[in-house]
């Protein structure tokens, strides 16, 4: 059983729901990254998602695309970034996932990469550009090595190829809200309960909710139909700001803007 496994079989268990934050690596720095993940997990999270920048981001929008190039600019490494992982998990009980783009893990080697991040902390990956027809190369490392494969699931993904992505997938399914870029939203789409609640009668694993989520309400709404809700975009902005504004400061903003999201989940109160 993987480590995101052994979560989202407790957070069941337990009646609640995972919040799972979304941070680039090293905007402005490891350091200060490194501080937000504690952070995050000292506030209640339940898993933290970390993006690995790329110079052709898949599916961002401006606020993550913007955060990456700023991190790009500051040559961070895929080697820094697991050393920064590591490091965090000597110290935090909080699972860390990774959204990298397929072309880094290939050119890295597939047993090499998901070896690597395992020995340092990381307990899945979130691969956006690996089309499922591509999939089962690394789909077969990830189980070998218990190591989860979060693939994405869009709205406008056809019925039967949705079935397919949850078959060849491990840990959890992202399911993204909206068509189009990540960013933060006023509402969300209407169709979109319904979507996931059929997507929930055809698989066993967890459902995470993303993009578009940056308010309470949304987490509110999402809650009786998701396994967990990821927000992105949100964070990040206020993760910029330690750019003019101090560290203490922001960290602390983010800190109380993520737990007033954690509070809108049931069961929030309890904490695995």
């Amino acid at each position: 059983m993987s480590e995101i496994d052994a979560l989202f079989k407790t957070l069941r268990a337990q009646g609640r729901k995972a919040f799972i934050p979304f941070v680039t690596a090293g905007d402005p720095d490891l350091d200060f990254t490194a501080a937000v993940l504690q952070e995050l997990g000292q506030r209640g999270c339940s898993l933290c998602e970390i993006g690995v920048p790329y110079s052709d981001p898949i599916a961002d929008g401006p606020v993550i695309q913007a955060s990456y190039t700023r991190a790009l600019e500051h040559k961070v490494k895929l080697h820094d970034i697991l050393t920064m992982t590591r490091r965090v998990r000597a110290q935090s009980e909080t699972p860390l996932v990774t959204m990298v783009s397929y072309a880094i893990v290939y050119r890295h080697g597939l047993e090499a990469f998901v070896t690597e991040a395992k020995a340092s902390g990381i307990a899945g990956a979130i691969v956006p550009d690996l089309l499922v027809e591509e999939s089962a190369a690394l789909a077969e490392v990830c189980r070998r090595l218990d190591f989860s494969l979060i693939q994405l699931v869009t709205p406008t993904t056809p019925r039967e190829r949705a079935v397919r992505i949850a078959e060849a997938s491990t840990g959890f399914l992202y399911y993204v809200s909206v068509a189009g870029i990540t960013g933060e939203r006023r509402e969300l789409p209407p169709q979109l309960l319904e979507n996931v609640a059929w997507l929930r009668q055809q698989t066993d694993l967890p459902i995470c909710i993303g993009f578009g989520v940056s308010q309470p309400e949304h987490v509110a709404q999402l809650a009786p139909v998701a396994d967990g809700v990821i927000v992105g975009s949100a964070i990040v902005r206020r993760m910029a700001e330690a750019a003019v504004k101090p560290r203490a400061q922001v960290l602390a903003d983010v800190g109380a803007y993520v737990e007033s999201l954690i509070a809108a989940l049931p069961g929030a109160a309890a904490k695995a």
